[in-house]
């Protein structure tokens, strides 16, 4: 006597049978390996990264890994949280801070260029003191200064530096100025201060632009 398939099972294969025959079967199995290789994909480039970064040092991994992926810590911005709490053992360092040219802050870049383009609306010479007002009414100018050339001393975007300057203050003026001939005067002998402490930057009416 043959056996009579209990309905639950019998109605489970018929079901299984249907979606086999289906035509939609295969576009579904098709779209489930894409999305499977897909996903093994980037979990291969993540694994590949992580190995490649191993061992670099942490700003390298910080550029890497923030230009794929949002939320990566800044490790410059931990290190300074640290010593403000005091966990690093360092002292006198102060938190990063960017200074921005006003125009370029605004993204009002048509300030400086010609609309869609890299020109300057004006030549270099005039450009800075369509902005900035200086009076060259003193006896003794700065060479960039009198060529126009501001850039050679300020950032026309954004700096770390105040003022915008292209440098660190201790060590700025020695990019022009040579460091041994500035030794070997007898007015810079023991001093230890910043060269604008006593001279100005961009005029005066006394040589050397002395204050």
């Amino acid at each position: 006597m043959k056996q009579a398939t209990p309905p639950g099972i019998q109605g489970s294969r018929k079901r299984s049978e249907r979606e086999a025959s289906s035509p939609l079967t295969p576009l579904f199995s098709k779209m489930g390996a894409r999305e499977a290789m897909k996903k093994s994909t980037i979990f291969l480039t993540i694994i590949l990264t992580a190995a490649l970064l191993y061992g670099c040092e942490a700003t390298t991994r910080y550029r890497v890994l923030s230009f794929f992926f949002d939320g990566v810590p800044d490790p410059e911005e931990e290190r300074v949280a640290k010593v403000q709490k005091g966990d690093a053992g360092e002292a006198g360092v102060k938190k990063r801070t960017s200074y921005q040219h006003g125009p370029y802050a605004a993204k009002m870049c048509n300030g400086c260029h010609i609309q869609g383009t890299n020109r300057f609306v004006a030549s270099i010479e005039e450009l800075c003191v369509r902005c900035h007002e200086f009076r060259m009414d003193k006896q003794w100018i700065h060479g960039p200064l009198a060529s126009g050339g501001c850039r050679v001393c300020h950032d026309p975007h954004s700096s770390r530096q105040r003022y915008l300057l292209v440098s660190k203050s201790e060590e700025f003026c020695l990019h022009c100025h040579d460091e041994k001939a500035i030794a070997r005067n007898e007015a810079h002998k023991d001093v230890d201060t910043d060269c604008t402490s006593c001279h100005n930057a961009h005029m005066s009416d006394r040589r050397y632009l002395l204050k």
